[in-house]
C-alpha cells in the first residue's frame, strides 16, 4: 500500500468517489471522450493504471478500458454482490467497476472507470501546441475545452495585467490589468486551433462588453491570445463569419501575454466539485 504522505489531498466530491466508493454522474467526466496518448493515473497515489491504447468508446458515460498495466488494477466483490469493483491497488482507492462478455472489443472486458479517480499524462512524444483563451470566469472556459478529444491538458491562470505572480484577490479587484484565462495545451494533430476558436465562440456570450453573464468586471472580457499570425488570420475569419450572422462580437484578439497559473483549488473547479458551468452552455454557431 502506497504511505499516507505519498496520498494526494482530496476535494469533497474526490472523497465521495474514491474514498466512499460513489459514482459520478454520466457523461460529466473530464476524460469521456478522451483519446490522446498517454496513460492514465491514479488520481489519489499517481500510480499508473491504464494505457490510453486500451481506451475504447464504450457511449456507457464514463472513460472505458479493456485492459489495465499488470497489477496496477485490484478486483473485489462489490458491496450489493452483483458487480465487481476495482480498486488501485497501490492504496485502495474506488476506480469504478469491471465488466465482462459485452462484446465491445475484442477483448471483451470493460473497466468502467470515474474521471475524477484518474489523472492523464500525455505522452512525452507527440506534438504540442499551446492557445490562451479568456471568456469570463475560467473555471467554464475550462469545463469545456477539457473534454475535447486531443486537448492533452488545461490550465487556469490570469495573462494581460502588468502584476506579476498575480493572486485571485489581486485580480478580482480588477485592477491588475489581467484576464481569466485558460491555457490549452493540444495535439494539433488531432484537433487544430480552428477548432479550439469555433468552441470559445461557442460557449460563452461573446457579444457581452462588461463581463461574461453575472460576473461584471474587466477580469471577466473575452479575448483570445494569439500566439501566432495565422492564429490571428484565423480569429478575424471567424469574427468576420459571426458578423455577418448578425452578431456585434466583443472579443478582442491581443497578442500573447505572459500566463500567470492560478491557485491549486481553481484547477479542474466544475470536475472537482461535481458541478457545471452556470454561464458557459453549449450552443452551435458554425
Amino acid at each position: 500500500m502506497t504511505q499516507q504522505k505519498n496520498k494526494r489531498e482530496l476535494s469533497a466530491f474526490e472523497t465521495y468517489v474514491i474514498e466512499k466508493k460513489g459514482t459520478e454522474q454520466p457523461f460529466t467526466g473530464e476524460y469521456c471522450n478522451t483519446n490522446s496518448p498517454g496513460y492514465y493515473h491514479c488520481k489519489r497515489c499517481d500510480t499508473p493504471l491504464y494505457r490510453s491504447q486500451d481506451k475504447f468508446p464504450s457511449h456507457c458515460g464514463w472513460p472505458s478500458f479493456d485492459d489495465e498495466i499488470a497489477g496496477a488494477v485490484k478486483r473485489a466483490p462489490d458491496a450489493d454482490g452483483r458487480r465487481i469493483e476495482i480498486v488501485c491497488n497501490a492504496c485502495g482507492g474506488h476506480l469504478g467497476h469491471v465488466f465482462e462478455g459485452e462484446g465491445f472489443t475484442a477483448k471483451n472486458l470493460r473497466h468502467c472507470v470515474n474521471s475524477i479517480s484518474l489523472v492523464f499524462r500525455a505522452a512525452e512524444n507527440q506534438p504540442k501546441a499551446v492557445a490562451l483563451f479568456a471568456s469570463g470566469c475560467f473555471w467554464g472556459t475550462e469545463y469545456h475545452f477539457a473534454k475535447v478529444p486531443g486537448v492533452l491538458a488545461t490550465t487556469v491562470g490570469f495573462a494581460g495585467g502588468h502584476v506579476e505572480h498575480p493572486s485571485y484577490k489581486q485580480v478580482c479587484t480588477g485592477t491588475t490589468g489581467h484576464l481569466e484565462c485558460v491555457e490549452v495545451t493540444y495535439n494539433p494533430s488531432q484537433v487544430n486551433f480552428e477548432q479550439l476558436c469555433k468552441l470559445f465562440f461557442e460557449t460563452h456570450d461573446f457579444t457581452q462588453t462588461d463581463g461574461q453573464g453575472p460576473d461584471i468586471g474587466p477580469q471577466y472580457l473575452s479575448a483570445v491570445f494569439l500566439q501566432n499570425e495565422n492564429e490571428r488570420q484565423i480569429a478575424e475569419e471567424l469574427i468576420r463569419e459571426l458578423t455577418v450572422k448578425g452578431f456585434r462580437v466583443a472579443t478582442e484578439l491581443r497578442q500573447n501575454a505572459h500566463f500567470w497559473h492560478a491557485e491549486e483549488y481553481h484547477q479542474k473547479y466544475y470536475f472537482h466539485q461535481a458541478k457545471t458551468p452556470y454561464c458557459h452552455i453549449y450552443r452551435k454557431i458554425f
